[in-house]
């Protein structure tokens, strides 16, 4: 009987405890790769700073592919690909014959591609306030109090922003007029993309105090894709980087809320120098799988179509009938090619990938091909040369997320977190439950674990 009444009384106490931390900030910096934290080169004085009293782990395993849709969506579902539905950065669409972006968020809402409940949508749930800024895959989501979302066009950008949000900029002189502008820039745009999503965030922090806060910082990600990773222009993407986290820490500090914030500054995925793009549309052209209409647009009669995903390629066959025979033929002809590593059929999309078939998800391939280091993939359907060099080496990611550069950076630092602790390796679906934990949230469905190591005690 006393026991019992022991167990009980735990219980209640458990339930009405409080949690570790009010307020849990995620940033993720896009290519921020395990190497960058011990390289000498690369100046993050506001992260190592993070680090130095919080908790550091080695490497994060990412999600397959390695790219900017999927991994974010993980990091906030804390779910494999297979089962929260952002298989790619698009897909490509049997019926219509056509590929439809996902990236930058151009046509759906995040209800419409997620299929599971985010951190966001718990936080909600549980009576917390939430905030994101450009981040992806939340286009129009009802769980963000306060949000803009990851798009370029302008009309998109002010349509799925929360009005009051931007209403409140435009009175502080923060120029959203210059959104699109910027994102048409290219990388010269970067830098006061990621300036202008900051000083949305620090408003929200300095006036919300959200419970809850998801920021994407986007200059490395693009300085590393046009000139590869560890070169100077990465490591100035990278100190850019670190002084917009800077600007989040000054304000907690302002906001008198430092003390009760939990940071967790990471990334999507690492990169890949490559030399050379595998075209395997060309390959599959001499054959007369791929048929195009003046190297526009594919051909009716084409049997198969491969979509470059960076470092991977999704093929899909169109010819329903003769599938089998099809992937029977083309499968060793794919694993010659030059650059190719490894070619994985539909059976192992699970055991390999954490995906499903494409019986269960017609977004799915029947095929993937995976590229060597220093090699990407490219689908151009004008293109005739099977492998097409580079003129100087550049980067790329969506390459196995096995390969040990694409494991990414991870730091955790605050409330309720150990000092000076350093982990060897996390899996990125660990990011969810673990902030769940901290902000004493439910949240059940996750596929990673929390990370207990990093906790303080």
């Amino acid at each position: 009987m006393r026991t019992t009444i022991f167990a009980l009384l735990a219980a209640v106490l458990a339930l009405h405890a409080k949690p570790p931390s009010e307020h849990v900030i995620l940033v993720s910096i896009d290519g921020w790769a395990h190497h960058y934290f011990d390289d000498p080169k690369c100046h993050m004085p506001a992260v190592k700073a993070l680090a130095a009293q919080g908790v550091r782990v080695r490497r994060m395993e990412t999600s397959f592919p390695t790219v900017t849709w999927t991994n974010h969506t993980t990091l906030v579902t804390g779910v494999h690909p297979g089962k929260h539905g952002v298989l790619a950065n698009e897909y490509y669409d049997r019926v219509e014959r056509k590929k439809v972006p996902l990236i930058p968020d151009p046509i759906f809402n995040k209800d419409e591609i997620v299929r599971v409940p985010t951190l966001y949508d718990a936080a909600k749930s549980a009576g917390l306030t939430t905030a994101a800024v450009i981040w992806p895959a939340s286009r129009g989501a009802k769980t963000l109090d306060w949000t803009v979302p990851d798009v370029f066009e302008q009309e998109l950008f002010e349509k799925y922003s929360t009005p009051k949000l931007l209403e409140e900029a435009r009175a502080l002189g923060i120029p959203i007029e210059k959104q699109m502008e910027w994102c048409k820039l290219g990388n010269a745009g970067k830098a006061q993309r990621d300036y202008l999503y900051t000083q949305l965030a620090t408003h929200i922090i300095r006036t919300k105090k959200p419970n809850f806060l998801a920021l994407h910082l986007v200059s490395l990600d693009s300085y590393e894709h046009a000139h590869g990773r560890q070169v100077p222009e990465a490591y100035w993407a990278a100190n850019d980087s670190d002084n917009r986290v800077a600007d989040l820490i000054r304000t907690c500090e302002e906001a008198r809320i430092l003390d009760k914030t939990t940071f967790i500054i990471t990334t999507d995925h690492g990169f890949v120098n490559y030399s050379k793009s595998i075209n395997a549309n060309a390959a599959l052209k001499k054959d007369g799988y791929v048929k195009s209409l003046l190297g526009k647009s594919l051909a009716l009669d084409s049997k198969v179509f491969a979509m470059a995903e960076g470092g991977s390629c999704f093929v899909y066959v169109l010819d329903a009938v003769n599938r089998e025979r099809i992937l029977s033929e083309i499968a060793p002809k794919l694993a010659k090619l030059e650059g190719v590593s490894e070619i994985v059929e539909e059976k192992n999309f699970g055991s390999r990938f954490h995906h499903v078939t494409a019986a269960v998800d017609p977004h799915e391939p029947d095929l993937i091909m995976l590229a060597a280091d220093g090699y990407s993939f490219a689908d151009s359907l004008a293109e005739t040369q099977v492998i097409l060099p580079s003129d100087l080496p550049k980067g790329a990611h969506g390459h196995d997320h096995l390969m040990p550069n694409l494991d990414g950076c991870c730091v955790i630092s605050g409330a309720g977190i150990a000092k000076g602790k350093l982990i060897d390796k996390i899996q990125n679906v660990d990011i969810t439950p673990t902030m769940a934990h901290l902000l004493g949230i439910p949240f059940k469905k996750a596929d990673g674990r929390v990370i207990e190591a990093a906790l303080a005690r």
